[in-house]
């Protein structure tokens, strides 16, 4: 364990250049997220709004924002993220694209559904999967770090309930932990389904276990109703957030690849997408984290355009595509997912800048890879039956599973990878005959 804890906080000589500079950049975008929020609200009143978070419903779709104040949020945030760099240094796993992208991810929903309290249980369920298959911890780091999508499970069984706190603080860390032994096996399964072209693959897995959650829930009479909950007015602190963030990462990938970022851009952009693509290892750290500024600018974009609110879910929609922008998300099979969205919320009558096909419209990217691998249309039209999907998914799962576009994506993509597999295969057949 002290080997384990000193990996932590020593370079060891076999750890790489890009490896280092991406911590700095890390730390660059906790500090300027921290700035912000302290800006907003003090620390006094940050640290009183985060120990409120932590108690407070984490549920789709809770703006923490509302609850705990900007510079609660913003300081849960940057708490979350660093808990998870450390784990990832603890694990011995490289800062790369994966890695990269889970971090963005916790720090975004650390903005509407995850505390430190409600995913350390989570963790410790992943933790002891590893353990009973005898597997190092390493190699189960991004079911932990995504599987916290089902932190709201522990929040809600320890709080909301209405048992008694050495009860329910029993209950709800017991089946948090189980919850997150069973995401492993049920990952790897369900990855088979959709192979591959769902990014949010842990989201499908999260949806699918939220779905027993729920239903065993209800059995038990102990359900309780969604509400939705967001900040109506967000200060100038949460507009300017990511397109700080955005420009950071863009000026950090042009000095880190020494004029050759553009080149190593285009060649990001000529890769379909498909898990696992990791821009970093595949391409170099540059390119990559200028990929990630320019989607944060352009979902920025996005919602400015539709009227959009950039409240705490929003925010962390874009830094999830932002994380994704060093593992599977470029602009190029972004935007045919985006605009099918779009179009399909018109189509259906709602008005885009609502909190669900906003929220759609930048999630929905986890199907880019879809548009990267079988072109723009193919794309489009996942875009379009995503918003149809997505809109009925969170209720299947009782709001449980913060990843509800991972799981309306996995539905999505399995559908129309096995539709695309089967016109392969008879065009296929047809010109062997």
């Amino acid at each position: 364990m002290c080997v384990r804890i000193s990996r932590i906080f020593r370079w060891e000589p076999a750890v790489e250049r890009n490896e280092r500079f991406l911590y700095v950049v890390m730390g660059i975008v906790l500090l300027e997220f921290l700035g912000l929020g302290l800006a907003e609200d003090g620390l006094i009143q940050a640290l009183r709004g985060f120990v409120r978070l932590q108690t407070s419903p984490a549920r789709l779709l809770n703006d923490f924002a509302s609850w705990g104040g900007v510079g609660g949020a913003f300081l849960n945030a940057v708490l979350v993220g660093i808990f998870g760099l450390l784990l990832i240094r603890w694990s011995g796993v490289l800062l790369a694209g994966p890695t990269m992208a889970a971090v963005f991810t916790l720090m975004g929903f650390a903005l509407f559904g995850k505390t430190i309290l409600n995913i350390a249980p989570i963790i410790l369920g992943v933790y002891f999967s590893s353990l009973l298959m005898r597997k190092p911890f390493k190699s189960y780091i991004l079911f932990a770090l995504f599987g916290t999508a089902l932190g709201p499970l522990t929040t809600y069984l320890i709080f909301e309930v209405g048992l008694p706190l050495p009860l329910s603080a029993v209950l709800g860390v017991g089946a948090s932990i189980l919850v997150g032994m069973l995401i492993p096996p049920v990952g790897v399964a369900l990855l088979h389904l959709h192979q591959g072209y769902n990014l949010y693959n842990i989201g499908f897995t999260s949806g699918f276990l939220g779905l027993f959650i729920a239903s065993i829930l209800d059995s038990a009479d102990s359900l309780l109703p969604l509400g939705v909950r967001l900040l109506e007015d967000p200060p100038l602190a949460m507009v300017l957030l990511v397109p700080l963030l955005s420009l950071t990462l863009v000026l950090a990938g042009l000095i880190f690849s020494h004029g050759g970022g553009f080149r190593e851009l285009r060649s990001i952009l000529s890769i379909p997408g498909r898990l696992p693509s990791d821009f970093v290892t595949m391409v170099a750290p540059g390119g990559s984290l200028m990929n990630m500024g320019l989607l944060g600018l352009a979902s920025a974009a996005y919602v400015w355009v539709v009227g959009g609110a950039f409240n705490g879910p929003v925010l962390g929609g874009i830094l999830t595509v932002i994380g994704f922008g060093a593992f599977g998300k470029t602009l190029r099979n972004s935007w045919p997912v985006v605009l099918g969205v779009w179009v399909s919320s018109l189509v259906f009558g709602y008005d885009p800048a609502s909190a669900g096909p906003l929220l759609a419209a930048l999630f929905g990217t986890t199907l880019a890879p879809l548009a990267g691998q079988f072109g723009p249309l193919v794309g489009f039209i996942a875009g379009f039956m995503h918003l149809v999907v997505v809109s009925r998914t969170g209720f299947w799962h009782g709001g449980f599973a913060l990843y509800n576009n991972g799981f309306a994506g996995g539905l999505t993509a399995s559908l129309l990878v096995a539709i695309m597999e089967w016109f392969k295969t008879h065009r296929e057949e047809r010109k062997s005959s």
